[in-house]
């Protein structure tokens, strides 16, 4: 990097730009955008006396975030990649900031829930250029020091999001209160559009068309040989091409593999399931089909040739599945069963998201060399962590106090802290900078499509297994039922820790052909 690692030079542009101003600006609102994911289960039973909502009102405004993001997240990638990240990350945070004042303003709950999708698209619109933006203009250890923050920017978003809203619902009284916990929002997305047009570089960031297109990829190419990396190929046209066809594929099997997993109801509707995976293998078979009749797909599916990112995204994927639901069952057990307040369900996962994020910190700064390695003792660490919950729960049955279990999640807060920032960097460690933010899509579209299986899995084996409550809301086994519910992440966690240690030995070998040769 030289002596100024932190100044970037663009090519064909007279301006320098700020690393840590460019981190700065698109981490802010990425954290903003996270916590709107979080922070609404505080508010939710206020927001519900506040409108008059229904139940299946409530779950929409949980729900609908959710699905709005996991749609967009890949098509909003690929649009960046082409047209300009700076330009698609400014876009999403009007959008996402916009939404949010109105909901804050809503009377109805209908409206919130439409606002609240297009609160979701939004932030769909600008996280997969964080990662994109991120990948293009750092480089090395620089790369992982900056996904060593955002995984700190993520840690951070869960556990500042409840506080918030519960701090400013109590501050302000209730119906004050949950609404500012949006427009908040809105102040702060202004302030990081201003500061986006003169802190990020605009119209720099094109590969896949221009007049030098050829040029530009012929380069690219030469580097990525010399790096020892396989080039994904591009087709030579000019055209601006956004295979729309694929995107509407994907959005759609993305919607049939996600909503019935996020909507209570009819067991029918799993077979929507079916659907989605059906119309995934059609999008998949397209997207080859495409490319071989000359066409640039949405998602150049040679980016899963990429060894770093195959196993990095299924890694991800699989812990996602299994860790997601964990907090949500683990503080609905504790007030239930052990007799926890509200407040001290609130501090009790304050040491955990502070120990993660500075794992996150820690794991960026060795990530590049180490991070293969890491990732196998960081998911052990976190399946050390369920077990020892599962042990300490015998325990808490017969008298323990429930703050003996603090112990355990702080193994899981260095775990998921330190696994997230070198997951991140290695999968995306030799992914061209051309394909960033549509591989930054593609990574966390696989986590929310996991997140909305994982909860819906395992919590209704956490409420099956404890059994049936009477009417006054007493009996059912609590305790039963966190064990078996965490048995079965035990599991999908130890299914990740193989997983992981394959890729460990996988770059093991590969060191040991290379340092033969």
């Amino acid at each position: 990097m030289g002596k100024n690692s932190n100044v970037i030079h663009v090519p064909g542009s007279q301006r320098s730009y700020s690393r840590n101003k460019l981190l700065l600006v698109v981490l802010v609102p990425l954290m903003m955008s996270l916590m709107q994911v979080s922070s609404i289960n505080t508010a939710l039973t206020t927001i519900q006396h506040s409108l008059s909502a229904t139940d299946a009102e409530i779950q929409w405004m949980i729900s609908g975030y959710a699905l709005a993001i996991g749609i967009v997240l890949v098509p909003a990638g690929r649009l960046g990649d082409i047209f300009g990240r700076a330009g698609g990350f400014v876009t999403g945070l009007a959008i996402f900031s916009v939404a949010s004042l109105l909901i804050g303003l809503s009377n109805d709950p209908l409206h919130l829930n439409v606002l609240r999708l297009a609160q979701g698209f939004g932030s769909g619109v600008l996280s997969p250029q964080t990662t994109g933006l991120i990948q293009q203009y750092f480089q090395g250890r620089d790369r992982a020091r900056a996904f060593g923050y955002f995984g700190l920017t993520v840690s951070a978003s869960v556990a500042a999001g409840p506080v918030l809203s519960g701090g400013l619902i109590q501050l302000l009284g209730p119906e004050i209160g949950w609404r500012a916990s949006f427009i908040l929002n809105f102040p702060i997305g202004v302030i990081g559009i201003i500061l986006a047009f003169f802190w990020l570089p605009f119209g720099k960031e094109r590969r896949t068309i221009g007049p030098r297109k050829d040029e530009i990829e012929a380069e690219y190419e030469a580097e990525e040989i010399a790096k020892g990396h396989h080039p994904i190929r591009r087709t030579s046209s000019t055209k601006v091409d956004l295979d729309p066809f694929g995107m509407l594929l994907l959005a759609v099997a993305v919607l049939g593999i996600m909503l019935p997993f996020m909507m209570k109801g009819n067991p029918w509707l799993y077979l929507i399931v079916v659907l989605g995976l059906v119309l995934m293998a059609v999008w998949v078979a397209w997207e080859k089909y495409y490319k071989e009749r000359g066409g640039f797909p949405m998602v150049d599916l040679d980016l899963f040739k990429i060894t770093t990112f195959r196993y990095g995204t299924a890694i991800v994927s699989v812990f996602f599945l299994g860790m997601t639901s964990i907090w949500a069952i683990f503080l609905i057990f504790l007030q239930n069963a052990m007799g926890a307040t509200p407040f001290e369900l609130g501090l009790f996962s304050i040491p955990n998201s502070i120990l993660s994020a500075l794992a996150s910190l820690w794991a960026g700064k060795y990530a590049v060399e180490r991070g293969r390695a890491i990732q196998f003792w960081s998911v052990l660490m976190y399946l050390v962590g369920l077990l020892s919950i599962i042990g300490m729960t015998f325990l808490a049955a017969r008298g323990m106090n429930y703050w003996w279990y603090v112990l355990p999640t702080l193994l899981m807060g260095i775990g998921s802290g330190a696994m997230g920032a070198a997951n991140q960097t290695q999968a995306m460690l030799d992914v061209p900078a051309s394909s960033g933010g549509t591989a930054g899509g593609v990574l966390q579209t696989g986590q929310r499509m996991s997140t909305a299986i994982g909860i819906a899995l395992v919590t209704a084996i956490f409420f099956s297994a404890r059994g049936t409550l009477h009417p006054d809301g007493t009996g059912g086994h609590w305790y039963f039922g966190l064990v078996v519910a965490f048995a079965v992440i035990s599991a999908i966690i130890f299914i990740d820790l193989l997983i992981v240690l394959v890729f460990w030995r996988k770059g093991i070998k590969e060191k040991a052909a290379a340092s033969q040769s």
